[in-house]
């Protein structure tokens, strides 16, 4: 199940909330019991292997830009 954050319009207090699906209703605030909470978009840990080398501005990691 994915972990949605949300912010309470009311409080101001961010809160993550665990749902099984995007298109259920909006968890009421845990700080403050409102129901004006909106989604945020938020980022996310992406497992796995490493690139040796990061892409430099053209996108490839062999460029010579990367070699200065």
């Amino acid at each position: 199940m994915p972990i949605f954050e949300y912010h309470c319009a009311s409080c101001g207090k961010r809160f993550e909330n665990l749902q099984a699906r995007a298109d259920e209703a909006s968890p009421p605030c845990p700080h403050c019991g409102a129901r004006e909470v909106q989604r945020q978009l938020s980022a996310f840990a992406v497992a796995g292997q490493r690139p040796e080398k990061a892409p430099g501005p053209c996108g490839s990691p062999d460029c010579a830009c990367r070699r200065q």
